[in-house]
């Protein structure tokens, strides 16, 4: 029996792009996947962090705010029309409020308040926190991308597939903001290996990533899917595009 499990990409709220995050959500409630996998940078949080000290942002914007904002418009509407599965990993964005307690207030760190955990209510909509490396299908492990060594590229897909090569297991992973898939195989056949490495591309309004300093990023909107039968595994990559995307040869609308 093929189960189907759906993978947000990096949402990096408060600048998220409100319509493709809805239109994500309720995809998920239609078609009722197995499973949901938030791969990470549910937040982005702007500030407090290393990027923002001794600048005015550290003190801008309100943490608590943005991960209640982000209860309320994603979490709370998901969980009324989907009952199974969520797990979610925690991306480099997620924990810089706490990586900036403890290196420039460390006596007041050691608390969990700052803890994804805590910040979007895992307890009240039933989510799993998932380690740095999930066994998410057969073969197949999920992870932000930020931890483990793993080489980052410029061609989309490709860090990924830097990873699934260094793990000896197929990756899906976000961090990179990019979208693409690619394979690699070894051995002398008929035992050959392939491994293969998944990113999911990023829900982010590019208008609002001031990082970017309005120039363009090479950055693709969307998210992933895996099928699984068995131990075979299906990758596929949903780009947004034009205000719809594309599912099973259906259109959905943004």
């Amino acid at each position: 029996m093929t189960e189907t499990k759906v993978i947000v990409s990096d949402i990096q709220a408060p600048y998220h792009d409100r319509k493709k995050v809805k239109a994500v959500v309720n995809y998920i409630i239609a078609t009722q996947p197995d499973e949901v996998v938030f791969i990470g940078d549910q937040l982005d949080m702007p500030q407090p962090s290393r990027w923002s000290k001794d600048t005015r942002a550290e003190f801008e914007g309100s943490v608590y705010q943005d991960a209640e904002n982000f209860c309320t418009e994603v979490l709370e509407p998901l969980r009324r029309g989907y009952k199974r599965k969520i797990g979610m990993h925690e991306g480099n964005h997620d924990e810089r409020a706490r990586v900036y307690l403890e290196k420039y207030a460390p006596a007041l760190s050691g608390t969990d308040v700052f803890d994804m955990a805590s910040l979007l209510r895992f307890s009240d909509f039933d989510i799993e926190e998932l380690p740095t490396f999930y066994d998410i299908a057969p073969g197949w492990v999920s992870t932000h991308g930020h931890k483990g060594g793993i080489r980052l590229s410029q061609i989309a897909g490709n860090t990924a597939l830097n990873a699934a090569k260094k793990l000896g297991k197929s990756v899906v992973m976000g961090h990179t903001h990019r979208q693409g898939i690619g394979s690699a195989t070894t051995g002398i056949p008929p035992k050959t290996t392939t491994v293969t490495g998944m990113e999911v591309g990023n829900l982010m309004d590019m208008k609002q990533a001031g990082y970017l300093k309005e120039g363009p990023g090479n950055w693709q909107s969307g998210f992933g899917i895996l099928n699984i039968d068995g131990k075979h595994v299906q990758p596929q990559v949903v780009p947004m595009s034009a205000g719809r995307f594309i599912v099973n040869g259906v259109t959905w609308e943004v």
